[in-house]
């Protein structure tokens, strides 16, 4: 498509004048869009009113209409979330390591942007703000294409920092909206790889799927979190109830809420009634194995491929497991390599379960929602990588960088 490749070409030719930006610039430029983001944060949310009115028409509810709205929170968590960006350290141009050979040859490594990031993402107009921030202090050029559902929302937080982009002098590819929300854009994008160096989806199974399977571009999996919580024999009962509620309820809509309560049986009759009470007052569906409804009695029947499935709503999938073993055995098969927990007390089962369970964040008494850059101390991510090439988890800024050989040498010829 033309609008694709006139962007593609824009992108690439900012790219190079990004990569060798000065870091007072970066931070200086991320402090200005932050402070314009809250002052005409009236445009963001008139914008994002037709999106939500438009969403509701269209049947959007639940777990998409939440990550749709914007509010005056909202807009100052991600205006703060790009200051908390330009406080960190530009990791670009960082000698990663030097060393000298025999032959008098100086061989190092140099931290490098990317060069063009491609984002292929669902109603989550949030995420504008997260790419641009990461990028920018990345010296990366982004390339945006959202969902129709926020279109409005993102094309006036595009339109908010551009504007201060132009009046600072930065190229118009620094980031850029694809404004074709058509299915056939995002296929083209996929196929953009004389200009993007790589790209990334954000949002459902189908999407990422989708992506995988038909792109020409390297693509980094993020996001798809059928996430467990694992309620050992040796668990604190106290920890144990407030670590699953608020795992699943406290956003349900989101990649790192948990989706499956696993128990095991030893302290399952003792403990599934408080966990499953609290559960059922925050209005979660609970599905149950047959052991499950033993205790409770209440619980809906579950299928096998409740299992698998990443709700991203008040149900819960539980079942009861008759040691650690079986416990890890279920989530690695379950699982989608995102943010597992152990709730014990016991130092060589939470051991065990670190070294055993396959994912990006595994957690000894902890909520799996502090699965996020901000939480990890990133200001901000530009996803969650569950595959294990070249990223694992939240991705922050050394993620958005690679490196290039850099070597010193004084007259030598190979012989």
């Amino acid at each position: 498509m033309e609008e694709l490749i006139q962007k593609g070409k824009l992108a690439k030719e900012a790219s190079y004048w990004l990569a060798n930006l000065p870091a007072g610039r970066k931070n200086e430029t991320l402090e200005k869009v932050a402070e314009n983001l809250v002052s005409r944060q009236e445009i963001i949310l008139e914008a994002n009113g037709l999106d939500m009115e438009n969403g509701i028409k269209t049947g959007l509810k639940g777990a998409i209409i939440d990550r749709l709205m914007l509010d005056e929170k909202r807009i100052r968590s991600m205006a703060d979330g790009l200051k908390q960006i330009a406080l960190l350290e530009d990791p670009v141009g960082e000698i990663i390591g030097m060393k000298k050979r025999p032959n008098g040859l100086v061989v190092g490594q140099k931290r490098v942007p990317l060069g063009v990031i491609g984002i292929i993402y669902e109603a989550r107009p949030n995420v504008t703000s997260d790419v641009f921030g990461l990028c920018l202090k990345t010296g990366n050029a982004a390339l945006l294409r959202g969902g129709k559902e926020a279109f409005s929302s993102n094309k006036a937080i595009v339109g908010v920092i551009s504007n201060v982009l132009g009046t600072l002098g930065f190229p118009v590819g620094t980031l850029q909206l694809v404004e074709n929300t058509s299915r056939d854009s995002s296929i083209a994008m996929m196929k953009l790889n004389k200009y993007l160096d790589v790209l990334i989806p954000r949002g459902g199974a189908d999407l990422i799927s989708v992506v995988v399977q038909n792109s020409t571009v390297p693509v980094i999996k993020t996001g798809v979190g059928n996430c467990h919580v694992y309620i050992d024999e040796f668990a604190d009962p106290e920890k144990a109830v407030a670590i699953t509620v608020n795992a699943k309820t406290q956003r349900p809509g989101v990649c790192n809420a948990a989706e499956t309560l696993l128990v095991h049986e030893k302290i399952s009759h003792s403990l599934l009634p408080s966990i499953g009470d609290a559960l059922r007052k925050k209005g979660v569906e609970v599905r149950g194995d047959r052991k499950v409804r033993e205790i409770l009695p209440w619980c809906v029947p579950i299928v096998e491929e409740d299992w698998s499935k990443e709700y991203l709503d008040l149900i819960i999938a539980a079942g009861v497991v008759d040691s650690l073993e079986d416990a890890i055995r279920h989530i690695n098969h379950y699982g989608t390599g995102h943010s597992e927990c152990i709730v014990t007390e016991n130092y060589t089962n939470a051991q065990e379960f670190l070294d055993k369970v396959d994912a990006a964040a595994v957690y000894v008494n902890a909520s799996t929602r502090f699965t996020d850059g901000n939480e990890f101390g990133f200001g901000a991510e530009i996803g969650i990588s569950t595959q294990k090439l070249h990223a694992r988890g939240p991705m922050g800024l050394k993620e958005l960088t690679t490196y290039k050989y850099i070597i010193y040498g004084n007259g030598q010829v190979r012989k």
